[in-house]
């Protein structure tokens, strides 16, 4: 038989040939007569199902009863029994009205057709030589497996999901099978899942998503209260609207008749229907449709990444879009606490998967742009482990050496993977950078091009390299890199000019090996003198007799040796570091050896600084490594000037940032106080405190010392900036000295009081305004008020008759006149004089006739307070305009022109000499407003000028900024100082704070006067808000430490009130709770950060604040998970012996381990204890 039966009558009529070649479609086992037979019974059964139904519908009629479900056990068992009898019915209905006989049942039987008897045993049917009808077997051998176990084994049964009730193989007329559904009987503890509460992720979601209906009804326009309706109407809107206002649809080719309505027309066409925003659902729509819009975002990026793959920005931009996307994933920004609890989770995972996705196919498209290649970095750092992370780095910088910003990331890398971490490793890595990059900048490396702003790059990593030396404890060696430094820059002979910059390191190395004093110690010549001397047969050594040198009496280091062991280590630790920072050199006039050394690590070889030395051709880069150099020192400095691209969080080390201008009274002088990062010398605990206010007798002769060497190699104008940090050096060392007894302050005041007037002796500084007002300020400060008033007097008279035409003049009358208005006792202006104004007040109308002003206390005419307000606004105006004008009319490579600007930029003098004199004159409103007009228009010059590039240098964006941010702070420090002696509404200084804030938020003098005021007030919503708000938008470390410290300081005023001893009194501070957690809070977020992690001030707040907190265990973990991200910090290491004392050896141990600095090895200090 064929295969396919109703073809085998075709397949017979061809010819043999064609037959023979699809033999294989025959079936030769199946037979014709068993297909027919088989018909024919199915025929049979139809009928018979056919006669059953017709039966069982009376049999219903009469005896089944409907059945209903029940819940119950009982009742199902009652359903089941009726089922069997409604079954049992149906079956005999059909002959229930005829008695049945024996015969006839016996008859039936052998007229039907007998089946085909089945085997009882298996078989092959390879060995079965006679053909069967029916191929089964009934087996009826038990298996002794069933009776054994309680169950069959589960795999061997096979698991399916019948549809259905036949059986495949079986003869309906002897068989059957019974298909009973055995449902599992839930028990009563079994529960079903409960519904999701409120603050489940799902409900949350919910709420975010786009409302499918309207939730409210709409108000009807007509105002009667009969008409309103209060129900969802189900009509279409649209279309009772269409029609009313007559609106018929057009007839087209593909709606001829008219009958589509708009939507299926535009169907017909391939459009699709255009969305109307309805102005009543605009606010909805808002709200409802974030994620559609912003998928549709999504795609409109991907649709001009196609475009133009080459868009390196906006590959970076799509990137940063991420995480805008799963904002609204985990909540947005009013879930904040809910999302830092969800980052660990899969769903942060995946988002940051997508985002590597996304890098890795934008470098693949730009292979050679590196901002692509360190995002990708970037993002793989919280996915991939950190030694597979160290090999893709060094990869990336083998492929890019030339690129200074990269080297800068891998090195912070570097010295932040703390398994690998030792600090010769890392110093290691820095020589090898800038060694790396001084072959790119002197052409030696063809391969890759010096790219532009190469050295202002090699100058900040530099720096970078020294900070990490003196943050590790190695003092000496980074001041001898900066002290090379300085004689490889300023003392470089003239023959080795032209050569390469490893040249130039191979010529400086005998001399730097010589033993020859350097720069900045005594009998110093430099080595281009050393050079030239040496080609002439060198000098003659010094004798002893010619150095005067006093030997300083030693101290004994451990001066209580009944205190604690870890007490006496810090003490001595803490005591070498200020006394040993510089490195000790043998000195041959004594027989001096390098064996003589007590501690070895006090001596630098050249091999330590040789390959981080670079060439710098600029000398704007020059002076700026001098003011590096001196801010190492401690000395202050010009921020603008001395400011490069390293990360600031890094150098962020004492608290004194957070706790300037908390003096009220100095309130609008306390800003001009410099509060300078972490110096040499002072390697301490946080709360620790400096073991004397400067440099030591040592650090000061070295200051002196280099001063004098560099004056010949200087411009004037550089020099004036060098003698201009001296004179704050030394006025800062009195300032620290106010609160110390009057013995300490009266000597240190001499001494400062004799620097100052050598340094104004000499010829570039007579004429100096800026020197004279730091002298000015000094002595007032030491309280010789009229000592100050004539030094302050005398400048006005070396600044001729140019009043206000002249920055530094009118910078130096707003510092006397502000600190007049402090001294003053009788409210604003201060004392009174003979013709009923302040003091200040005749200060600054001098100013304004550019009069010489003789004395504070002359009397002045209501004619002239006019004049000179006139004089004021006249010449703000015309700077104001010359600005302008002069910024749109210069060229950007004069440098010359440059520099004019610079001195234009200065306006703040001016401004704050208008305004003061406004505010004693007219009031407080008027001083304002003179700030925030001109506010405003000076933020809008220094837009434009950021904004179209005028300038190639960017020393003059960064005045113009400067500018604008102290006019900020002069405005803020003159409203508090009012509000502190008067009435008058808080709104217009929060407003004036919260502008000024967005636009600079890392500036600390604004931030101390926000968290000042915003702390007197029981409401901290507003403030927290605003925390929020700019620390969401802005990347800077400073405002979060500022959110820290305010809530710190209302926790310290709540416990405080809480711990009040009478309970029956008032509490001045309401009570509040959460405190604790909401600190915890900031810190976690704060410390998560790209900035944050890497703050070594953030983390060493954070251990303390566990600590006071009574959790120890917690703070102890977060210290190790410090070393994650700073294991380079000692002072952290510090910290940690200070609180957890128990653990000294340990910390020591791991101090030795990563090659930190130790300077008393426990060893000796048990020698020292026993002695």
């Amino acid at each position: 038989m064929a295969l396919f039966p109703a073809f085998a009558e075709v397949s017979r009529d061809k010819v043999a040939d064609s037959s023979s070649e699809l033999n294989w479609l025959n079936n030769k086992s199946f037979q014709t007569s068993d297909a027919l037979s088989l018909h024919s019974r199915f025929l049979e059964k139809k009928s018979d199902e056919l006669l059953n139904k017709d039966s069982s519908k009376d049999g219903k009629d009469e005896d089944s009863v409907p059945v209903k479900k029940k819940k119950h056990e009982k009742h199902g068992k009652k359903k089941k029994k009726h089922k069997e009898k409604i079954q049992r019915s149906t079956e005999s209905s059909g002959s229930d009205s005829e008695p049945i006989f024996p015969s006839d049942l016996k008859r039936k039987e052998l007229d039907r057709p007998q089946a085909a008897p089945i085997a009882s045993s298996f078989s092959w049917l390879d060995d079965i030589q006679s053909t069967i009808t029916q191929p089964f077997c009934v087996d009826s051998k038990s298996d002794a497996s069933n009776w054994t176990y309680k169950s069959l084994y589960r795999g061997d049964v096979a698991r399916y999901r019948r549809k259905g009730s036949s059986t495949l193989g079986l003869d309906r007329r002897r068989q059957e099978v019974s298909w009973e559904d055995a449902k599992k009987k839930r028990k009563g503890r079994d529960k079903q899942k409960g519904e999701d509460r409120y603050f489940s992720r799902v409900c949350r979601q919910l709420l975010r998503s786009q409302l499918p209906l309207l939730t409210l009804p709409r108000v009807p326009e007509s105002s009667h209260i009969t008409k309103s309706s209060v129900f969802l109407s189900l009509e279409d809107n649209e279309g009772e609207k269409k029609e009313e206002a007559g609106v018929r649809i057009q007839t087209s080719s593909v709606n001829p008749l008219g009958v589509y309505d708009s939507t299926t027309a535009l169907w017909l066409q391939g459009k699709g229907k255009q969305e109307q925003i309805d102005p009543d659902d605009k606010p909805s729509l808002e709200t409802g449709q974030e994620v559609v819009l912003q998928m549709g975002q999504t795609e409109e990026f991907n649709r001009k990444l196609r475009e133009t793959p080459e868009d390196t920005q906006l590959w970076l931009k799509f990137i940063r879009y991420q995480d805008e996307l799963s904002e609204t994933v985990f909540g947005g920004e009013e879930d904040q606490q809910s999302k830092e609890l969800e980052r660990p989770k899969s769903s942060y995972k995946a988002v940051l998967e997508k985002k590597l996705s996304i890098a890795e196919r934008a470098v693949a498209t730009n292979p050679s742009c590196v901002a692509l290649q360190r995002e990708r970095l970037r993002i793989c750092q919280e996915l991939w482990e950190p030694s597979a992370l160290a090999k893709e780095w060094k990869k990336l910088v083998f492929l890019h050496p030339n690129s200074g910003p990269l080297w800068k990331e891998y090195l912070l890398f570097t010295q932040s993977y703390f398994s690998n971490f030792s600090v010769s490793k890392v110093n290691t890595a820095y020589g090898k950078c800038l060694s790396m990059l001084s072959a790119v900048r002197d052409g030696s490396m063809v391969s890759h091009p010096a790219l532009p702003g190469i050295e202002e790059d090699m100058l900040d990593i530099f720096i970078q390299q020294c900070h990490f030396l003196r943050q590790c404890g190695h003092s000496e060696k980074a001041f001898s890199l900066f002290q090379a430094m300085v004689e490889f820059t300023f003392f470089k002979p003239d023959s080795v000019q032209q050569l390469s910059t490893k040249q130039q390191a191979e010529f400086f190395e005998p001399f730097w090996d010589s033993g020859e004093a350097r720069v900045g110690e005594w009998d110093a010549r430099g080595w281009k003198a050393w050079m030239i001397h040496q080609e002439r047969g060198g000098w003659v050594q010094p004798s002893a007799d010619e150095e005067e040198e006093e030997e300083e009496d030693e101290e004994e280091e451990v001066k209580d040796r009944s205190q604690p062991r870890w007490t006496v280590w810090l003490d001595v630790e803490s005591s070498r570091e200020a006394a040993h920072w510089l490195p000790w050199r043998p000195e041959k006039n004594k027989g001096q050896s390098e064996d003589d050394c007590d501690d070895p690590e006090r001596q630098v070889l050249f091999d330590d600084i040789g390959p981080s030395l670079i060439c710098l051709s600029s000398s704007e880069l020059q002076l700026r490594l001098l003011l590096n150099f001196l801010s190492f020192l401690g000395l202050p400095v010009d921020n603008v000037l001395s400011a490069g691209n390293c990360l600031p969080g890094l150098l962020l080390e004492e608290l004194a940032l957070l706790t300037q201008g908390s003096d009220s009274r100095h309130a609008l002088t306390s800003h001009n106080l410099p509060n300078g990062m972490s110096s040499v010398g002072h390697m301490t605990t946080l709360q620790g405190t400096r073991k004397w206010t400067g440099l030591g007798k040592q650090g000061e002769k070295f200051v002196n010392t280099m001063f004098h060497m560099l004056q010949p190699v200087l411009s004037s104008q550089h020099r004036t900036i060098l003698s201009l940090s001296r004179m704050q050096y030394e006025k800062l060392k009195v300032f620290r000295c106010l609160n110390d007894s009057k013995k300490r302050l009266r000597s240190q005041s001499k001494i400062s009081k004799r620097i100052a007037k050598s340094l104004l002796k000499e010829p570039d500084n007579r004429s100096s305004l800026a020197m004279w007002r730091e002298f000015a300020h000094m002595e007032w400060l030491l309280g010789n008020v009229e000592e100050a008033r004539k030094v302050f007097s005398t400048a006005t008279a070396l600044g001729g008759g140019k009043g206000l035409c002249n920055p530094s003049l009118c910078e130096l009358c707003l510092l006397w006149a502000q600190l007049e208005v402090e001294y003053g006792a009788n409210g604003p202006g201060g004392v009174l004089n003979e013709g009923g104004a302040s003091p200040a007040v005749c200060v600054l109308t001098k100013l304004a006739s550019g009069s010489t002003l003789s004395s504070s206390s002359q009397p002045v005419s209501p004619v002239a307070i006019l004049k000179a307000r006139k004089l004021y606004e006249q010449a703000l105006t015309a700077s104001l305009s010359a600005l302008d004008q002069d910024l749109c009319n210069a060229h950007a490579n004069e440098k010359g022109q440059v520099a004019v600007l610079e001195e234009k930029v200065r306006l703040g003098g001016l401004l704050g000499c208008y305004a003061l004199f406004q505010y004693l004159t007219m009031g407080i409103k008027a001083a304002s407003a003179v700030y925030t007009q001109n506010r405003e228009r000076m933020e809008e010059l220094q837009g434009k000028l950021e904004s179209e590039k005028l300038f190639a240098s960017n020393l003059l964006v960064s005045r113009m900024a400067s500018e604008c941010e102290i006019l900020a702070v002069q405005q803020a420090s003159l409203l508090k100082y009012h509000i502190g002696i008067g009435v008058f509404p808080l709104a217009t200084l929060r407003d004036t704070l919260t502008s000024a804030l967005i636009r600079w938020p890392s500036s600390a003098p604004l931030w101390s006067i926000y968290v000042q005021v915003e702390n007197r007030y029981h409401s901290a919503g507003r403030a927290r808000r605003f925390f929020h708000t700019v620390t969401r938008e802005n990347a800077s470390i400073v405002p979060r430490l500022f959110a820290i410290v305010a809530e710190q300081q209302r926790k310290q005023l709540v416990d405080a009130a809480q711990r009040s001893s009478d309970k029956s009194a008032a509490l001045s501070v309401l009570p509040e709770n959460g405190l604790s957690n909401r600190i915890r809070g900031l810190f976690e977020s704060a410390v998560g950060t790209e900035m944050g992690a890497h703050c070594p001030l953030l983390w060493r707040m954070y251990i303390h604040y566990l600590v006071s907190e009574g959790k120890t265990d917690k703070a102890k973990g977060l210290f190790y998970k410090a070393l994650q991200n700073i294991p380079w910090v000692k002072g952290l290491y510090m910290d940690a012996v200070q609180l957890f004392h128990d653990h000294l050896q340990e910390f020591v141990d791991l101090m030795t381990e990563k090659e930190l600095r130790v300077r008393l090895p426990l060893e000796e200090l048990d020698i020292l204890l026993e002695d």
